[in-house]
């Protein structure tokens, strides 16, 4: 150990980062070549990204009106807006991140603060991550056997338990991450004092990760505002403006679908208007998101 630290010492470090030196080049080039490479890749995926934003902008910004949010989906060569579809999702998504949100979090605490002994933990982890990347429409489905088909109908409480459903794993893999980034020098400081476990977790570590966990909600929201398909199977649609949510229910995603693919184009131009609002919404809720993270 003492004979390669005098060897390390006795070369000078210039001699080592000059062009003379094989290992350097050798090195030098690589890097080079892994950051043109990065590079590439960044711009490429960029490009993608903007040309959407530019599309969406073009042809649905100019249908960005105050009728927009004030009139209810029209019929075929009426004039309208969305405003049906806007409440629609904004109540769902409410209702689905208000059950989703609480259990995600419970369920992040048990596997950062109670989960480190047994299989319990491990396992739900696994079915958390297969939950995460399961199509939604597989979740769709299954409200729809367990719920719709019970109950006879369509509805918006049938479209905001899928949404939930969705939430549920953004909200515990993100607070399972930040919880275990918390410190345990923290929690042993605390328990030092006599403070319980149950406080602990609440007073201290929700504190300390309270930014993560709040981007995770943000992250899961600005997902479940563009799902189409369990919306398709449990909450339907409808052309009126409606509080209730035991009836179907209008929502943005399924009106898009279904004017998109219309022959009218008035409708057309909604769709365009509404995949703008969407795409809006859900950039500024990651902006904002990165933005608590960051702090």
């Amino acid at each position: 150990m003492n004979t390669q630290s005098t060897l390390h010492a006795s070369v000078p470090v210039k001699s080592l980062l000059n062009n003379d030196n094989a290992l350097y080049r050798k090195r030098s080039k690589i890097n080079k070549v892994m950051l043109t490479l990065s590079s590439i890749t960044l711009v490429f995926g960029l490009f993608w990204l903007f040309w959407i934003i530019l599309t969406l902008l073009l042809k649905g910004g100019a249908s960005l009106s105050f009728t927009l949010f004030t009139e209810i989906t029209p019929g075929p060569g009426d004039s309208g807006g969305l405003a049906n579809a806007i409440l629609g999702s904004v109540l769902m998504s409410a209702v689905g991140t208000i059950i989703g949100t609480p259990i995600g979090i419970m369920a992040g605490t048990y596997l950062a603060e109670y989960g480190s002994r047994g299989w319990l933990a491990p396992a739900t982890r696994f079915l958390n991550d297969v939950l995460l990347s399961a199509p939604s429409i597989i979740i769709g489905l299954f409200i729809y056997s367990l719920y719709v088909s019970n109950v006879g109908h369509y509805s918006g409480w049938a479209g905001a338990l899928a949404l939930s459903i969705l939430v549920i794993p953004v909200v515990v893999r993100t607070t399972d991450n930040m919880l275990m980034l918390v410190p345990n020098s923290l929690r042993e400081a605390a328990a030092a004092l006599g403070c319980p476990k149950w406080r602990i977790v609440t007073m201290i570590c929700y504190r300390a990760a309270r930014s993560g966990i709040i981007t995770g909600v943000l992250l899961a929201v600005a997902r479940i505002m563009g799902e189409t398909a369990p919306l398709l199977f449990t909450a339907l649609s409808n052309q009126f403006m409606s509080w209730n949510m035991n009836a179907p229910m209008a929502n943005l995603p399924v009106v898009i679908y279904q004017y998109a693919a219309s022959p009218f184009k008035d409708w057309n131009e909604l769709a365009w208007a509404g995949a703008t609002l969407i795409t809006l919404l859900v950039l500024g809720l990651n902006i904002l998101a990165r933005s608590l993270f960051r702090k």
